[in-house]
């Protein structure tokens, strides 16, 4: 399953992940900066590090998970 994860810097200077399961593909990078945004705009997420002040990057992951039979 692909997710997308956004990456912001809080007002501490650490970076804060937020992930988001199945994503709409393929991804539009505006929608992404849009909405990434307006979470600091709305000041959705709290920190223990503080608010969000900046966005840091973004990425669209894929796990592949293969059971081992261990017999």
């Amino acid at each position: 399953m692909k997710k997308l994860e956004m990456k912001f810097t809080n007002q501490d200077g650490k970076i804060v992940t937020y992930t988001l399961d199945k994503p709409v593909e393929p991804v539009n990078i505006a929608n992404v900066h849009a909405a990434m945004d307006e979470i600091i705009t709305q000041n959705a997420f709290t920190t223990t590090g503080g608010d969000l002040v900046e966005k840091k990057s973004a990425r669209l992951v894929e796990r592949i998970v293969e059971d081992i039979d261990l017999g």
